[in-house]
């Protein structure tokens, strides 16, 4: 068994622990925290079921199952902060897991991949499409800030409109992306694709129970009740994150875009540097872009739509400083990784930045 599985296994002891503290009424504080703790561990047995029920039902069936539910616990966080009306929260956490895959993980990647390895290389047609891919996800979150912020007394409404207009076309753009990695253009994908091995001694163990229906339904088992768990722990963490925020002296825009991405994406987060510091950086980049382009033209378009569903009206209007903080973000990225070469220093400097926009959300003031 590795130390990450280990540590994962510890940090299930969180489940019953975040449960006690909410009954006993121990405190916004400690809530949080066990709650977060949780979260991980769960997150980590999502991507791990996922991955082995992609492995048995295909590649084009799996392929899309792991599209679809590749950010299942930040889109669960996210929803139940929305039901509670925690709209800006949910914003901030969507740029902050933009710029934490962009940023910290593709930096930890190519940091600790380039101590290693000294040079690296993945796929350089692919960084492309995804850099252009993510050049139109800016854009299309930007536009409808830049008609609220040039429009004297603009009706809610009509941005509201604009953004499920924008949702819908971000999301049918999510489809054809599926199409040209998984259909038109599969070739280019093969690399990342043929290096998955099963990363945990979970995926040893199932092996054991049996292969076909009886491996479908053990992992689909497992998937089941990892979102359950993952549901009622954002339960608890999304009603305790005001008042536990506040104790500690961090302001809601921080927690969003810092906390919260860090919290929903740990698991992935180590799945890409492990991988990174096997060299198999098509993979890595795979994992932490890919990852990107899915909250920006799935998660934050399906959140918009599903928002005016159960009475929770959400727009795509940002705070301006997280649309900067997305450009930035996604401009570095894309100049670091457009010739399909990273070593360590570039993944400094992609650390670098997220450090830097780190201390600009810290000390940003409420507004």
């Amino acid at each position: 068994m590795t130390l990450k599985n280990q540590i994962f296994i510890v940090l299930l002891l969180f489940i019953p622990i975040s449960i006690v503290a909410e009954k006993l009424e121990w405190g916004p504080l400690a809530i949080f925290a066990a709650s977060s703790l949780a979260i991980v561990p769960l997150a980590a047995w999502m991507g791990t079921a996922t991955e082995e029920i992609a492995v048995v039902i295909g590649p084009s069936a799996g392929g899309l199952l792991n599209a679809t539910f590749g950010n299942a616990t930040e889109l669960i966080i996210a929803f139940i902060a929305l039901k509670a009306g925690l709209v800006d929260v949910v914003k901030a956490s969507i740029t902050g897991s933009i710029i934490g895959n962009l940023l910290l993980v593709m930096g930890l990647a190519m940091l600790l991949g380039g101590l290693r390895f000294k040079e690296q290389t993945f796929q350089p047609v692919v960084a492309r499409v995804n850099a252009s891919s993510m050049n139109l996800a800016v854009i299309a979150i930007l536009l409808p800030t830049a008609v609220q912020f040039s429009s004297e007394g603009l009706d809610a409404q009509i941005l509201q409109k604009l953004s499920i207009a924008v949702a819908v076309v971000l999301i049918f753009v999510y489809g054809l992306t599926l199409l040209f990695s998984m259909k038109t253009h599969s070739y280019l994908y093969d690399v990342g694709i043929a290096e998955i091995e099963p990363d945990s001694n979970l995926a040893k163990e199932s092996d054991q129970e049996g292969h076909g229906n009886k491996k479908l339904s053990f992992w689909i088992g497992i998937l089941l009740a990892a979102t359950l768990a993952v549901a009622v722990e954002s339960e608890f963490l999304v009603g305790s994150l005001e008042a536990a925020t506040e104790q500690i002296g961090l302001t809601p825009l921080f927690t969003g875009v810092i906390l919260l991405p860090i919290i929903g994406n740990a698991a992935e987060h180590t799945t890409a540097v492990t991988v990174a510091m096997k060299n198999k950086m098509d993979l890595s980049v795979s994992v932490a872009v890919g990852s990107s382009l899915q909250i920006a033209l799935f998660v934050a378009p399906a959140l918009v739509l599903v928002g005016c569903l159960i009475g929770q009206p959400m727009d795509l209007d940002f705070n301006p400083f997280e649309l900067v903080a997305v450009a930035v973000a996604v401009l570095i990225a894309n100049s670091i990784s457009s010739d399909g070469q990273s070593n360590w220093l570039e993944g400094t400097l992609l650390l670098a930045a997220y450090v830097v926009l780190a201390l600009a959300f810290y000390f940003h003031p409420v507004t």
